[in-house]
């Protein structure tokens, strides 16, 4: 199942969470109008919900069980569906505009899971491994108020010089928790998105000398989409516990500049939930970042490849099934 945050070009403040078949949105707000001539009967909790649900966090906030009705009730709708006969509460994708799936996550954490990305990064700046990356996943805290989504225009921030893009694969939280075991961990994500993690780059190398992990270098923007792929989605692409065959890569003004995948993660989504819920109670909405894969920046690239993003660039973020990110960087009076 696919869940997307939209808005009506002609009231684009108001967002709605909906379900995604292929190029067709299905507001929730409107299961009952389209399942009833279905001959389908939507549980009582479905109907309740599609009554009073503004975002993707209401959703989720209904627990998991609710979450799977509607996996299941969507699978029904969508099979008995006539494509000849597409009902005209339905809207074709093209013409809505797709919001980040949660606008204003309670907390984002970043992690740092990708061995290669860590080791070319900090061979840029003339570092060795630390011995503790091995250890556990680290992670910091990034700022939930500055979320963009898909095809949103990314402000250039006005103390850099050296803009950024990092490439990674995110989930998010639909069941809360503390002290949650690794072996039960998955059961607590409510889906995929993709993530592009904006970085100052410049502002980075110095705060690192200070001690305290990228602060200011992080603090302007998050960009989340282009929506929530959920976990059965993804089975036939699963090659172990919190691990995915999923091919990723980015592209700046049409060009690719990084290919990596999924799989190439060293720390599991399981063990990045078990790490952060030791001792603090996770909840739901909460966003978790897979940290920049192999080849996912511009970085470890270096400008040989492709010099620091301006004012003008476009951004693209692509994940296997999980779909693609775009932004385009624009200036502003402070830039």
């Amino acid at each position: 199942m696919k869940l997307v945050t939209y808005s009506e070009h002609k009231t684009p403040l108001r967002t709605r969470p909906a379900l995604l078949w292929g190029e067709w949105i299905l507001d929730i707000r409107d299961l009952p109008r389209v399942s009833t001539p279905l001959g389908i009967r939507l549980p009582r909790p479905i109907h309740a919900l599609s009554g009073n649900a503004s975002s993707i966090l209401d959703v989720l906030a209904k627990g998991p069980k609710v979450l799977d009705d509607l996996q299941k009730l969507s699978w029904r709708i969508f099979n008995r569906i006539d494509p000849e006969n597409i009902p005209r509460t339905m809207k074709r994708l093209g013409d809505a505009r797709i919001r980040a799936p949660i606008s204003r996550p309670p907390i984002i954490r970043d992690f740092y899971a990708f061995e290669d990305h860590v080791r070319a990064a900090r061979a840029r700046r003339g570092l060795q491994m630390p011995e503790e990356w091995y250890e556990f996943p680290a992670f910091y805290y990034s700022n939930p108020t500055m979320t963009y989504g898909p095809d949103d225009e990314v402000p250039y921030p006005s103390y850099t010089k050296s803009l950024d893009y990092e490439l990674e694969i995110a989930f998010i939280i639909g069941k809360g928790g503390i002290n949650i075991p690794e072996e039960d961990a998955e059961t607590h994500i409510a889906g995929y998105t993709i993530m592009n993690d904006w970085s100052a780059r410049d502002v980075q190398e110095r705060e690192m000398k200070v001690g305290l992990g990228p602060t200011k270098a992080k603090d302007f923007a998050t960009s989340l989409g282009p929506w929530l792929v959920t976990p059965d989605e993804l089975q036939d692409k699963k090659i172990g516990p919190g691990k995915f065959d999923l091919h990723m890569k980015a592209t700046v003004n049409g060009k690719q500049l990084s290919d990596g995948n999924v799989k190439s993660m060293h720390w599991t989504f399981a063990q990045m939930i078990a790490r952060a819920s030791q001792s603090v109670e996770l909840r739901v909405g909460e966003v978790f970042g897979s940290g920049t894969v192999g080849t996912g920046s511009i970085l470890e690239l270096g400008q040989e490849a492709h010099p620091w993003l301006k004012p003008g660039d476009r951004v693209e973020l692509e994940v296997e099934r999980l779909g693609v990110l775009r932004n385009r960087i624009i200036e502003t009076a402070e830039s």
